[in-house]
């Protein structure tokens, strides 16, 4: 079965730099796996914030991650600059998947690929219907 090779820069449609940290590293002097989820979570949480959907308090837009999954072609660690690239491959009517690309410092070619899937609710905690403003937000990341 061949393996899907990591896509370039070019592939993702916004961007948020991170710095590693010495602590990332694990026993083995490379990045612990759990980091790569975490800087994933991070990457898009920001641009969330930034692009003006609340996900913190009482007015918070409520996303819950339902599947995530992460493919590493070359190590990061520290002390790496980080460059996530975000892009979003499926935008239903109650849920949506972020596809991250973190890339290693000045690198063309991504790292590690992974994505989070997520499912807005309602204050029910049920699936309910992304709203336009929201999706509004989310339409320049989608690819086709």
């Amino acid at each position: 079965m061949a393996r899907t090779p990591p896509q370039p820069r070019s592939a993702y449609r916004a961007f948020r730099q991170m710095q590693t940290r010495w602590m990332d590293n694990d026993e083995y002097g490379h990045m612990n796996n759990a980091t790569y989820l975490s800087l994933f979570d991070t990457a898009v949480s920001l641009w969330q914030l930034e692009n003006g959907i609340e996900i913190r308090g009482p007015e918070a837009t409520r996303f819950l991650v339902v599947e995530t999954g992460c493919r590493y072609f070359s190590e990061l660690g520290f002390p790496d600059v980080v460059h996530a690239g975000l892009r979003i491959g499926h935008l239903g009517t109650s849920s949506f998947r972020y596809e991250v690309g973190l890339f290693r410092n000045d690198d063309d070619i991504a790292s590690t690929e992974g994505f989070f899937s997520q499912v807005h609710v309602g204050p029910d905690h049920r699936p309910a219907p992304i709203p336009d403003p929201i999706r509004a937000i989310l339409a320049p990341l989608v690819i086709r």
